[in-house]
C-alpha cells in the first residue's frame, strides 16, 4: 500500500509541474497568414518601414486597414487585392511607384481611402482607378503627375476629396473634372502645380460648395482681369480656399517666371481692370428670409430639362428623393425641395444640382436661406378708454372752475401769511419815502366831510415828487382811503413851487 501512495504523490507532483511549465513556457503562435515582420492586430495589418520591394504574397483576409507605406514598392500586381474583400483603407504612400496599370484595384470595390502620395507617378491613365466605385478620399499629392487622362476619374462617383497638390500639372479640365462627378466632391486640391491657364468661366460654373474647397494657390496663374475679379469676389464672400491662402495666390504679369506678383497685394497690376468684366460670370445666389415655423419650397430652375436633380443641404448632406435622413426636408417628384417647418438648422446655402445628358450640361442653382424668429406683435393701443377718461377729467375741472367758490379759509391763510412775510422780510428803503418833505400835493373833489360821500369810495391821492436823480422829475401817485373813484375828473392839483413845472410837462403816472 505504501508504494501506491508514493506513486500517487509522484503523479500529482508531475501534473503540477507540467501545468506550471505549460503556463510559463507558453509561446503565442503567429496569426494565420500574417506576413513576416508585419504587425497584425485584429483587422489591422501594418507592414510599414520594412524596405519591401514587393507586396507580401500571403495577406490575412480579415484585414480592413492595410498599411504598406514607407517601403520600396515599384509595381503592383493586377488582382493582388483579391483576398482582401473587407479592405476599407489602403496606405501606399512614400514608395517608388511610377505607374499603376490596368486591373490593379479591380477587386477593391469596398475601398474608402486610397493613399498614393509621395510616389513617382507621372501619368494617370484611363483605367488605372477602375473598380473604386465606393472610394471617398484619394491622395495623389507629392508625385510627378504631369498628365491626366480625360477620363482618369471616371466611375469615382462617391469621391468627396481629391488631393493633387505638389505635382507638375500644367492643365486641368474644370468643365468635366476629368470624368469626375461634382455631386459629392467637396475638396479639390490643385495647389503647387504649374497651372498657367485657368478659364474664369469654368471656375464660375462650379457649385458653391466646390468653390469653397478649390485650392489653386502657388500656381503661375495669368494676371487676367476676369480671373482677378472672380477670385477677389470669392475672397470677399469668405470662401476658405481663397481667404486662408490669400498671400500664396500669385500670377505672372509678363508671362515670365521673374514677373510673378501676389494676386491680392499688387493692385496696380489690376488697376485698369473693370468690374464689368466679372459681371455675368457667376449667377448670384438668391437671398431668402424665412420666418421660423413657416413652410419653404425651393425650385431648381435650369435652362435645359434635367435628367436628375439633387440638392446639397447647408450641412453638406446630399438630398435625393424622398429627402433628408431626419425627415425635415423632402425632395419632390419635380425636383423641388420642400420644408414644412423651417427651423434654425435649415439656415445656410442650399445648392441644386441639375444633371443633363452630358457632363458639361450640369447646372447649379443656389439659395441662401436666413431663418429668423417671429417678432411678437405689439398690442393694439386702445384709445377709447383714454379718450373717455380725458373727457371726464376735463369736465370735472371745468365744473370746479365754474361753480366751486374759492375757499375763504385759504384766502385768510394766504393774507395772514403775506402779513407775516411783510413783517419778517421788510422791504428795502425806497428813495420815494424820503421825498415827502420836499413836495406833496393832495387831489380831492370835495372836502372830506361832505355828506354825499360814501365811506367805501373815498380815497386820497398823494403825488410825491422824486428827487432829481431818481425819476427825472416824474410824480408818483399814491391813493389814499378817501379818494373818490366815481369822480376822477374833478381832481385838483396842488404842488410846491419846486415841482410844478416838472409835473406839468411830464404828466401824471398812476400806480
Amino acid at each position: 500500500m505504501a508504494w501506491l501512495v508514493l506513486l500517487g504523490v509522484l503523479l500529482c507532483l508531475r501534473r503540477i509541474g507540467m501545468g506550471s511549465l505549460g503556463v510559463e513556457g507558453f509561446v503565442p503562435s503567429a496569426p494565420h497568414n500574417c506576413p513576416y515582420k508585419c504587425v497584425c492586430a485584429a483587422d489591422l495589418l501594418s507592414c510599414t518601414g520594412l524596405g519591401l520591394q514587393d507586396v507580401p504574397a500571403a495577406l490575412p483576409a480579415a484585414a480592413t486597414d492595410l498599411d504598406l507605406s514607407h517601403n520600396a514598392l515599384q509595381r503592383l500586381r493586377p488582382g493582388w487585392l483579391t483576398p482582401l474583400a473587407r479592405l476599407r483603407t489602403l496606405h501606399l504612400g512614400h514608395n517608388e511607384l511610377d505607374v499603376l496599370g490596368r486591373g490593379v484595384f479591380t477587386n477593391a470595390s469596398g475601398l474608402r481611402l486610397l493613399d498614393l502620395s509621395s510616389n513617382e507617378l507621372r501619368v494617370l491613365g484611363r483605367h488605372d482607378l477602375e473598380g473604386l466605385g465606393a472610394l471617398e478620399r484619394l491622395l495623389l499629392f507629392n508625385n510627378r503627375l504631369a498628365h491626366l487622362d480625360e477620363h482618369a476619374f471616371q466611375g469615382l462617383n462617391a469621391l468627396s476629396a481629391l488631393y493633387l497638390g505638389c505635382n507638375e500639372l500644367s492643365s486641368f479640365s474644370f468643365h468635366h473634372l476629368h470624368g469626375l462627378g461634382a455631386t459629392h466632391l467637396r475638396t479639390l486640391d490643385l495647389s503647387s502645380n504649374r497651372l498657367g491657364r485657368v478659364p474664369a468661366t469654368a471656375l464660375a460654373a462650379l457649385p458653391a460648395f466646390l468653390k469653397n474647397g478649390l485650392y489653386l494657390h502657388n500656381n503661375p496663374l495669368p494676371c487676367d482681369c476676369r480671373l482677378y475679379q472672380l477670385l477677389r469676389r470669392w475672397r470677399q464672400r469668405g470662401l476658405s480656399a481663397v481667404s486662408d491662402f490669400a498671400r500664396e495666390y500669385t500670377c505672372l504679369a509678363f508671362k515670365v517666371p521673374a514677373s510673378r506678383v501676389r494676386f491680392f497685394e499688387h493692385s496696380r497690376v489690376f488697376e485698369n481692370c473693370s468690374t464689368a468684366l466679372a459681371q455675368g460670370l457667376e449667377r448670384p445666389e438668391e437671398q431668402l428670409h424665412v420666418q421660423m415655423g413657416r413652410s419653404l419650397r425651393l425650385r431648381c430652375n435650369t435652362s435645359i430639362p434635367a435628367l436628375r436633380v439633387a440638392w446639397v443641404s447647408p450641412k453638406q448632406e446630399l438630398l435625393v428623393a424622398p429627402g433628408s435622413q431626419d425627415g425635415s426636408i423632402a425632395v419632390l417628384a419635380d425636383g423641388s425641395l420642400a420644408i414644412s417647418n423651417v427651423q434654425p438648422r435649415h439656415e445656410g446655402l442650399f445648392v441644386c444640382l441639375a444633371v443633363g445628358s452630358h457632363l458639361h450640361h450640369n447646372q447649379t442653382h443656389e439659395y441662401n436661406v436666413s431663418v429668423h424668429s417671429p417678432r411678437p406683435e405689439p398690442e393694439a393701443f386702445n384709445t377709447g378708454f383714454t379718450t373717455l377718461l380725458g373727457c371726464a377729467v376735463g369736465l370735472v375741472l371745468v365744473l370746479l372752475y365754474l361753480f366751486a367758490p374759492p375757499c375763504p379759509g385759504c384766502r385768510r391763510c394766504y393774507r395772514r401769511t403775506c402779513r407775516c412775510c411783510h413783517r419778517r422780510w421788510p422791504r428795502a428803503p425806497s428813495p420815494l419815502r424820503d421825498l415827502s418833505a420836499q413836495s406833496s400835493l393832495v387831489l380831492s373833489t370835495t372836502p372830506p366831510d361832505a355828506p354825499s360821500r360814501k365811506a367805501s369810495v373815498h380815497k386820497h391821492v398823494v403825488f410825491l415828487e422824486p428827487g432829481k436823480r431818481g425819476l427825472n422829475g416824474r410824480v408818483q401817485l399814491a391813493v389814499a382811503e378817501d379818494f373818490d373813484l366815481y369822480n376822477p375828473m374833478g381832481l385838483r392839483l396842488q404842488a410846491g413851487s419846486e415841482s410844478a413845472s416838472s409835473t406839468g410837462s411830464e404828466g401824471l403816472v398812476m400806480t
